[in-house]
């Protein structure tokens, strides 16, 4: 019964099929869910800090539940998105029309690039294919590239535009990481072309080919469905994107890795990335909060996810900090001693 939390996933899809269905202030259902309902219960409930015992832990790593949880989010993100292009011009209200869009893009944040990213580290190719078609729906492709070459390898250092420096602002952060991680997949890819002795520009690079599916799926939208609704799909996939980003703004603030005498940073450590055990937040982002274990063995299934007495804890679930970080004052007065306590 334990793999059944997963299914809590779906709250969020009903979140949002009840806000393509409503007028009012039910057209903001979903945002209300992520960020006002979830934070609330993660207060008052106690947080599970316990890891799989080895049987349960080879019993899961077997299990095919797990993945076909995941493979199924393609056709609900898609189907979702599918409606929202055919009805979003229904929207009666300026406020409806905000809400409905709003809702779209926590689909795109939390189905489309979060189980991109949890099926982009997958070795299976069938695996990756699905990621990045969850990815093209955020036009978040080269995340891919930037996230598994370039984030893993300099997160906690000034290399890498996905760590949050101390009292950086988040809002300044979004553009920062958003621009740096795109030209950083560019040149992953270049280098890449280089060393297997092709032109930069050979059909094998990754940014080149999704350059020309970002081209031809906004070029679809356009043809089918006219420049207004083109519009309202980008303005939802930003907001998917800033989810992202805000995330990635937690997982990382403040802490950095140390460098050694030979000018090379110190082992990625279980210590160089934020972690939370509050439940809700676990299991509806899929494990993403113990994010800790992830940098540590990048490939592990979200189901096998672990917390470690060596990981820093944040002070609530990963939806509340998100919420707490839109206002940077409150946030740095709440996260900086515990940044401090983690650096000791």
């Amino acid at each position: 019964m334990r793999k059944l939390k997963y299914l809590s996933v779906l709250s969020l899809p009903v979140c949002v099929w009840i806000s393509f269905q409503s007028t009012g202030i039910l057209t903001f259902l979903p945002a209300l869910y992520l960020f006002g309902v979830i934070p609330f219960f993660e207060l008052i409930l106690r947080v599970d800090s316990q890891n799989l015992s080895e049987q349960e832990n080879t019993l899961a790593k077997k299990d095919s539940f797990y993945s076909v949880l995941l493979y199924l989010m393609l056709p609900i993100q898609f189907g979702f998105l599918v409606y929202f292009l055919f009805h979003i011009q229904e929207a009666q209200t300026t406020s409806d029309l905000i809400g409905r869009i709003s809702s779209m893009g926590l689909m795109c944040g939390v189905l489309g690039i979060n189980i991109g990213h949890e099926l982009g580290h997958r070795s299976n190719r069938f695996e990756r294919f699905i990621g990045e078609l969850l990815l093209l729906s955020s036009l978040e492709n080269h995340f891919l590239p930037y996230h598994n070459r370039g984030h893993h390898t300099n997160v906690g250092t000034k290399s890498d535009p996905a760590t949050a420096r101390r009292n950086e602002w988040l809002y300044v952060f979004w553009f920062r990481s958003q621009i740096g991680s795109y030209f950083q997949a560019w040149k992953i890819e270049f280098t890449r072309m280089k060393i297997m002795k092709k032109h930069m520009f050979n059909y094998e690079n990754k940014m080149l080919q999704y350059s020309i599916l970002h081209s031809i799926f906004l070029g679809s939208i356009y043809t089918y469905f006219g420049l207004v609704v083109l519009i309202y799909f980008l303005f939802a996939a930003t907001i998917g994107i800033l989810l992202l980003e805000t995330v990635n703004y937690i997982e990382h603030y403040g802490l950095y890795r140390q460098k050694r005498e030979n000018g090379n940073y110190e082992t990625v450590k279980r210590k160089h990335s934020w972690n939370s055990n509050h439940v809700i937040g676990r299991v509806v982002l899929f494990e993403l909060s113990r994010h800790s274990d992830h940098h540590f063995k990048a490939d592990r299934p979200y189901q096998l996810m672990e917390t470690s007495e060596d990981s820093p804890v944040m002070p609530t679930g990963y939806p509340g900090m998100m919420l707490l970080s839109f206002i940077p004052p409150i946030f740095f007065m709440v996260m900086n001693k515990h940044v401090n306590k983690a650096l000791q």
